[in-house]
């Protein structure tokens, strides 16, 4: 069972998504104008909206991407901060009981 996919050249996928960003005011949501397009042009609806996505994804360009991979470096620092600290704590108690556990007189 294979599957059939039409495939739509870069320029239809342009002008689709274009499209999409210029009637967006027409419709109610963008949902509706995506489904409007997507009919008119041949594809369905969810294709064309994940070419809206893609396509707002490369407009977000390097500085969107730096910014969240600054993000997720603080998140990741914070988290190895915290790692730490909780190592630490375990080690000094696996220290402690240890010393406990030396110091108890045998069993006689």
């Amino acid at each position: 069972m294979s599957k059939t996919s039409k495939k739509f050249s870069p320029e239809v996928r342009d002008r689709a998504v274009r499209m999409v960003g210029e009637h967006r005011a027409d419709y109610g949501s963008e949902w509706e104008t995506i489904t409007s397009i997507a009919a008119k042009i041949g594809c369905t609806a969810e294709t064309l909206r994940r070419w809206c996505r893609d396509e707002a994804g490369r407009r977000a360009g390097p500085a969107a991407q730096a910014a969240d991979d600054q993000a997720r470096l603080r998140l990741l620092e914070r988290e190895v901060k915290e790692l730490r600290r909780a190592n630490e704590i375990l080690r000094k108690a696996s220290a402690y009981f240890a010393m406990a556990e030396l110091d108890r007189p045998g069993k006689g």
